[in-house]
């Protein structure tokens, strides 16, 4: 019995620490996150960058591009199979950013991370 219960509890730690992240990106609010996309609301949160540098380096390898990170212009996340986000993201081929829309798909307890797409974002 006390096997299971190690078990089960070590199935679920990930899970509440993920929430937690998730939780503190959002600034605290977690009402309603089920399924819709909330926005962000600090988009300087260490786990919020660590995605956005992600997108930027796995669309590197992808399309043999140079981009250079420069920030996180605005953010959204929504509560799947882990965590979508969805990141307008300024960064640079040379002298002139862009803005870029990439989603992110994250699941931290299986270590697990896809960039869904990466398009830039024209006008």
């Amino acid at each position: 019995m006390r096997l299971k219960s190690l078990t089960i509890l070590l199935i679920i730690l990930p899970i509440l620490m993920d929430s937690i992240q998730l939780s503190t990106a959002l600034g605290g609010r977690t009402d309603g996150l089920a399924g819709g996309w909330r926005p962000i609301e600090n988009l300087n949160d260490l786990k919020v960058q660590k995605i956005a540098k992600y997108a930027v380096q796995e669309h590197n390898k992808q399309a043999k591009s140079k981009l250079q990170f420069l920030r996180v212009v605005k953010g959204e996340t929504q509560v799947v199979a882990g965590t979508n986000y969805k990141l307008v993201i300024s960064a640079k081929d040379g002298a002139v950013p862009h803005n870029y829309e990439a989603v992110v798909w994250e699941k931290p307890w299986e270590k697990f991370r896809k960039l869904t797409s990466f398009e830039e974002l024209k006008g």
